[in-house]
Parts: C-alpha cells; sequence; structure tokens
C-alpha cells in the first residue's frame, strides 16, 4: 500500500462491500470523495494539510474503485447515485457514530455523489466543498445520454463509456498507463470526444510537474488489477439515477457549498454552465451557495494540479464552522 505522510489504510465492511479508506488526523470528519478516473489517492495533498489543521479527513475508494471490492462489477445497476450514497452513510455511521454532521469535498463523479448525498441525507452535511462539477438539475422531460448525444454526438466520452466492455476493450488495446496518463493530462476545454477505435491520438504524453510518474504508476498499477469497468458503470446507470430520482424534481441543495472549477475544465466550458453558474441558476438551486472560485489556466484535476490553493479555500470555507451540531 502507497505510504503518503503517515495515511492510515483500513478496509471496513460497508453495505455488503469491503471498503477501503485512507485516514488521518483527529477532530470533526471531512469527508472526500474522488472521480474518475481516479482513486483516494487524489486527495493526497489535501488529507495531510487538513489533518494538521485539525481535522479527521477520511478518503474512500467508492464502489467499484480500486481497493474497495464486493459490489458486482457487470451489474451496472449496483453503481446508481442511491447505492454509493448509501455506503457513504453507512461508513460515516461507523466511523463517526458521535457526529451527526461532516464537511464534504467532492471533485468530478464524487462531486456528483456529494450533491445527491446533500439531496438525500442533508442532516448528514456540515457543508459541502464541490470541485469541477456543479450541481446538475434533474430535468424531468429528458434522459441524460438523450440530451446528451443530442448536444455533443456519438464519439462524446459519455456516449462512449456507455456500452458495457466497448470502451474497456479500447483501454485495454492501448494500455492502462497510457489511457491513465491521456486521461489525467487532458487540458482542451472542448467536449472530451473519443473517436472508435482510436479513441487517442497517437501522441506521446509529456507529465506536467503536478503528476509524476510516481503518482501515475500508482493509479496504473490499481487500474490494471481492478480494470475500468467499476467506474465506468457510474456512467452507465446515468439514466437509472434519472429515473430513480424523479422525486428530488426541484429539490433545492440546502447545504452551505463552495464551489471550485478551473475555466480549462471541460465540464465548465459545457453547453450553459458558464451561464448557469455566473447568472444566478447555481444560487437559485443552491440557495446556501456562499462562493464560487475560477481558477484561471487549470483544468479538471484542480486538487492535484493547483493543491495549495484548493487547500486555502477548502480550509478557509470549513474553518470557524461549528464543529458539531
Amino acid at each position: 500500500m502507497e505510504e503518503v505522510n503517515g495515511i492510515e489504510h483500513k478496509t471496513m465492511r460497508v453495505n455488503g462491500t469491503s471498503m477501503h479508506i485512507a485516514e488521518m488526523g483527529q477532530g470533526p470528519v471531512v469527508l472526500f470523495l474522488h472521480g474518475f478516473p481516479e482513486l483516494w489517492y487524489s486527495w493526497r495533498h489535501q488529507m495531510p494539510f487538513m489533518a494538521a489543521h485539525g481535522y479527521r479527513v477520511v478518503a474512500p475508494d467508492l464502489r467499484g474503485f480500486g481497493d474497495t471490492t464486493g459490489a458486482t462489477k457487470d451489474d451496472f445497476t449496483e453503481f446508481t447515485t442511491l447505492h454509493v450514497v448509501g455506503d457513504l452513510v453507512e461508513l460515516l455511521n461507523m466511523i463517526a457514530p458521535d457526529q451527526e454532521k461532516v464537511f464534504v469535498v467532492g471533485h468530478d463523479w464524487g462531486a456528483m455523489i456529494a450533491w445527491s448525498m446533500c439531496l438525500y441525507r442533508p442532516d448528514k452535511v456540515k457543508a459541502l466543498v464541490t470541485l469541477s462539477v456543479p450541481f446538475i438539475p434533474r430535468n424531468p422531460i429528458s434522459r441524460p445520454t438523450v440530451a446528451l448525444r443530442a448536444t455533443y454526438g456519438d464519439e462524446y466520452y459519455i456516449i462512449r463509456f456507455q456500452e458495457p466492455g466497448e470502451i474497456e476493450e479500447e483501454f485495454a488495446q492501448l494500455g492502462t498507463k497510457t489511457v491513465l496518463e491521456k486521461l489525467l493530462t487532458n487540458r482542451n476545454p472542448e467536449a472530451l470526444k473519443l473517436p472508435k477505435g482510436k479513441p487517442f491520438d497517437g501522441s506521446p504524453v509529456i507529465l506536467p510537474r503536478w503528476l509524476t510518474e510516481k503518482d501515475v504508476n500508482y493509479y496504473a498499477s490499481k487500474y490494471e488489477h481492478t480494470g475500468f469497468t467499476g467506474g465506468l458503470n457510474y456512467y452507465r446507470a446515468l439514466d437509472l439515477n434519472w429515473k430513480l430520482t424523479a422525486p428530488w424534481t426541484g429539490a433545492k441543495v440546502n447545504v452551505p457549498v463552495k464551489f471550485i472549477v478551473g475555466d480549462l475544465d471541460t465540464t465548465y466550458n459545457s453547453a450553459g454552465v458558464k451561464d448557469y453558474i455566473n447568472k444566478g441558476g447555481l444560487k437559485k438551486d443552491v440557495p446556501l451557495l456562499e462562493d464560487v472560485v475560477i481558477l484561471k489556466g487549470v483544468a479538471h484535476f484542480l486538487q492535484q494540479e493547483k493543491p495549495d490553493e484548493v487547500n486555502n479555500h477548502i480550509h478557509v470555507f470549513f474553518q470557524g464552522r461549528p464543529s458539531s451540531h
């Protein structure tokens, strides 16, 4: 197991899965939720910082990722937001039964899960920092994949991820490490397209300063073992999530929130997102939104690319809030 600055690793029995968590520090819990194609390791810069400032930081490998095992990977219906939030609620009940509410930080799919957690169980969340992905209100008349296909076409990455086994086969031909390098270093703010049969161009990847060979090797060692299917299942459950969350149509997120995104992030540059964030839509759906931070010249994996800035934003937002309710 990779050792990072005294982080401890545990395995917890959670909802029929064996959930791997990384943790350190003592105090109010901060739950860190990673995205795709990532792991707990994405928070390697945030965990020691927040632990040093008096928090107990906990970063799980989410259902289907890394060293968390037990979910049936060939059944994407086990990967809805309801399943994943259920895992996290049970995890918190086990590791912090004395803390009624916790702080949450989510990035990419972890942000999607965090938003869902605030809808389903706002009583569990003290305050939320989301990175990259804003709240996405449910559209009652349009299935997500239908809308995405109509907007971006068949080569759009989320559409390409839908057919079980297809993109896995193409990724296998390229090699796990190459796929991770291509995804983690992508700085093109335009919609990510993965042409069939040749999802990435053949240009060599030059790692940026913030992503070392050691970092890539850690991610690759885990994905070599697990494959990509567990993470891809989150995308495959998008339409199922939409069906199951009909009761939350029009629901608002009633939790204090800070949202941070890089201006080169493909999510920030998606259709309608800038206007939604900057012209009042996000604030309408998230009434307790306190701050929106746009980091200039920063792409999707912002907590790894600009750890000092992100650490400071998280700390300042959580600092001074009551540690328990």
